[in-house]
């Protein structure tokens, strides 16, 4: 392309930027007619374009967060909806009819059109003004409608009620995580037999507990399930169905240890947040019986992260058990049943029918059948793809479907005026596991696992459980009162990082699937650093970098580099670091480059390629473990069984690592290692939905931007092991709520307020969230109106 077309093209550009932000907004001034409210309601926007609802009462102020969360993410909410549904290969194409299959198999939708069923009116007050909201500006603005839609070729519909369970059960879905854990157990019993795939199952730590690493037991050796390699490739779909997953970090201090004399909470949920705007909307609502800011996923008109006017609370993921496998036998005589002992019982069938976008057929679209079998337990998903050809189904037992009551009061915790009336709230929060902290003004503190868990007979969920007769191995729920939790504990403070956060005298088995301990490890160091903490603390403690992993490998790793000529440079870069995965460093990029190949080279040779891939993609499946066998300093694992004559030791498997990290840093940095920083190498990069690659990608997207901190430390930036460096997995949402303050709530964001393209606040926060500056959600009625960019009224 010659200088003058790309001057020409980049002068298109910008005239069409310019143009496009122009006719891609909506009303924030003036007044609005809207049916269903009771009085009318104000919306001033600050700075950032975060609105704040002024009214009379709830359900009106519900309605009118309707309303604004559709003006700013209702094409978000409609992708989000499509995902749900088993939809979106409409929008995208066959590419997604994989993600379609397995979403229509899951039946997320089927279960929000049951919940709605079941659901008794006055629970769902609330939800319904919320969804009122919605559907006035669908129907009433549809010249306010986002660009998004016209350059996408859908239409917006109405909402209802099961549109918003379906993302209710959506978030439920995405934060179970065990059926990672089965999957991969049991990819490795088929690999390696029983015995052999127990020395890698996961090792999980309580670090506040002394007794060390506790394993998962082995397994019997009459393990029963065997499947066909295709069964494994299928199955690895399962892994990726989780992009709203929540890790996070989440604490409280007690006023004792606040310099206001009131708690402090933090919370920075950790999401896939590199789609424009983000996941989570920030609002705010005043009414005379509630004053609150917080963030919720547009669609979901519950906000799990907040401060009232009585008290905060944020989230991480629990990580709680509530998925199992169960292997199901084919009836020989009719394959249209299954058995259970000599009981012969019907699959109950489901037929669907799934459209895919092609451009070339001639209405637009093709269409796939997909036929769904249901067992007693769950949805069949092992068939999900036609040429699997095997005996034997594995069926999927969701607590989710089976925890359903007749009420769904998830916004009563944001009503909540004390940490106990919160806790009692919690009640409701039957579908989702969540670690939730809280504080009031009060002064007390506390911690609360939320959703429904079973109780298993077996003691274990940790492989797929067989089927031999009707026994149920789910023999309860564990009571809402022995759920995970603690209040106002002597250190003066709580917090949990996805933690193993329950104890070796906990009388129920809780999970085996946990965040390995180094973020919340280093989170204890940092509360017990000095005795009174600040709110910049917090909000540093928020962005800390310090690699606790990396401090415990590093010196092994230096030893056995310095032994060879070719390594020892980088040996002596690292032997000088501080342990900080800082953007300006070279000695980060060298340690996970190195850690991530040493780790492939412990295990690939016995587990081949495929599976050593998708066993270190779920990292929380094996980094204990692999920590806990080079703190051994031997293992059978470091020797290469392909190598008859030589029986390798760690630090061979480590120089082999070394070799093979600096050759893939130089062909991708150079030779000089000064180039190897890590904010080079580590990055994150916000893309609008509509163009995540490819031309225009850069026009429309925030960019690519140096991303400090990895998956081990508390400035989370964890990325796909399969794609080393590039970040994946953030922080959402930054926030400090002191509760002394009665102005502000420190916040940010990794996008903007808004989800059109080219809107001023679709991305303005990001460059505040790369680096550190600070931003608020404004509290009191004085601060709200000193930062009031705009004015709308809702009349009746």
């Amino acid at each position: 392309m010659t200088l003058l077309r790309r001057l020409l093209l980049c002068l298109l550009m910008i005239m069409m930027v310019n143009g496009c932000a122009s006719f891609n907004s909506y009303r924030e001034d003036g007044t609005l007619s809207m049916t269903g409210l009771q009085q009318p309601v104000k919306v001033v926007r600050d700075e950032k374009g975060m609105p704040y609802i002024y009214a009379d009462n709830l359900p009106d102020a519900f309605q009118v967060m309707g309303f604004v969360t559709a003006q700013d993410r209702l094409f978000q909410m409609e992708l989000t909806r499509m995902v749900t549904a088993g939809r979106i290969s409409e929008l995208v194409g066959e590419k997604a009819l994989p993600l379609d299959r397995r979403m229509r198999t899951i039946g997320i939708r089927r279960l929000a059109e049951r919940q709605a069923r079941l659901l008794q009116n006055d629970s769902t007050t609330y939800f319904q003004a919320y969804i009122d909201g919605v559907n006035t500006f669908i129907e009433s603005y549809p010249e306010d409608h986002h660009l998004e839609f016209k350059l996408s070729g859908i239409q917006p519909t109405p909402w209802t009620l099961t549109d918003v369970l379906s993302i209710m059960y959506y978030m439920s879905w995405s934060t179970s995580a065990n059926i990672k854990t089965e999957i991969i157990t049991q990819m490795l019993i088929d690999r390696l037999g029983p015995e052999k795939a127990a020395e890698l199952f996961p090792l999980n730590i309580n670090p506040d507990e002394t007794a060390g690493r506790t394993p998962v037991q082995p397994l019997p050796p009459d393990c029963p399930l065997a499947t066909f390699p295709e069964s494994d490739r299928d199955l690895m779909g399962y892994l990726d169905d989780s992009p709203l997953t929540v890790g996070s970090n989440n604490w409280a201090v007690s006023p004792e240890r606040s310099p206001g004399a009131k708690p402090i909470l933090a919370n920075d949920p950790h999401l896939d947040a590199r789609i424009l705007p983000g996941p989570w909307y920030p609002c705010g609502m005043m009414t005379p019986e509630l004053r609150i800011v917080g963030a919720h996923i547009p669609g979901l008109p519950a906000m799990p992260i907040f401060r009232n006017d009585a008290l905060a609370a944020g989230i991480t993921n629990a990580y709680a058990d509530v998925q199992d496998l169960y292997v199901e036998t084919l009836d020989p005589s009719d394959a249209g049943r299954y058995l259970e002992g000599v009981d012969s019982i019907p699959f109950e069938i489901i037929e669907e029918t799934l459209r895919y976008k092609d451009d070339e057929a001639p209405e637009g679209y093709h269409e796939e059948k997909l036929t769904i079998r249901i067992t007693k337990r769950g949805p069949v998903i092992s068939n999900v793809f036609s040429h699997l050809e095997t005996e034997r189904v594995l069926s999927l037992r969701w607590a989710s479907a089976e925890s359903m009551t007749s009420s769904a009061e998830f916004t009563r915790t944001m009503q909540a005026q004390s940490a106990e009336s919160f806790r009692e709230a919690l009640r409701q929060w039957k579908t989702i596991q969540l670690n939730f902290v809280f504080a009031d003004r009060q002064g007390n503190i506390g911690w609360h696992v939320s959703g429904a868990l079973p109780i298993r007979s077996t003691g274990d969920g940790t492989v797929p459980y067989a089927v031999r007769d009707g026994r149920d191995n789910w023999s309860g729920w564990i009571p809402f009162e022995d759920m995970p939790q603690a209040q106002n504990p002597a250190k003066g403070w709580v917090g949990t990082c996805n933690h193993k956060t329950v104890g070796a005298d906990y009388p129920y088995y809780y999970s085996s699937y946990f965040a390995s301990s180094y973020r919340y490890q280093r989170l204890k160091a940092l509360m017990t650093s000095q005795p009174e903490i600040f709110v910049d603390d917090h909000w540093r403690f928020q962005r800390d970098t310090r690699n606790l992993m990396a401090e415990a490998f590093v010196p092994r790793m230096t030893a056995a580099l310095a032994a060879h000529a070719d390594t020892r440079a980088m040996g002596d870069i690292l032997s000088e670091w501080n342990f900080q995965d800082d953007v300006d460093l070279v000695a980060p990029t060298i340690f996970h480059a190195i850690y991530d190949h040493w780790a492939t080279c412990v295990f690939q040779d016995e587990l081949g390629e495929a599976l050593t891939r998708s066993m270190l993609a779920t990292w929380y499946f094996w980094q204990e473990r692999f920590q806990s066998m080079v703190e051994q300093g031997q293992s059978p694992w470091f020797d290469d069984v392909r190598t008859d004559d030589t029986r390798e030791t760690l630090a061979d498997m480590l120089y082999l690592a070394a070799q093979d990290a600096r050759r893939d840093l130089t062909n991708r940095f150079g030779k000089d290692m000064a180039r190897w920083q890590w904010g080079r190498a580590h990055t994150i990069e916000y893309v609008s939905p509509i163009r995540r690659s490819g031309f225009g990608k850069g026009l429309l997207g925030g960019g690519i931007h140096p991303a400090a901190g990895s998956g081990e430390t508390l400035h989370r930036g964890q990325y796909d092991f399969n794609r080393p460096f590039d970040v994946s997995f953030s922080a959402a949402l930054r926030m400090v709520a002191d509760l002394s303050d009665p102005d502000k709530v420190l916040a940010v964001i990794p996008g903007g307020i808004s989800g059109r393209v080219f809107h001023p606040h679709s991305q303005d926060q990001i460059d505040a969230f790369v680096s550190g500056e600070k931003q608020y959600w404004w509290f009191s009625d004085e601060a709200i109106a000193a930062h009031t960019r705009s004015e709308l009224i809702l009349r009746p």
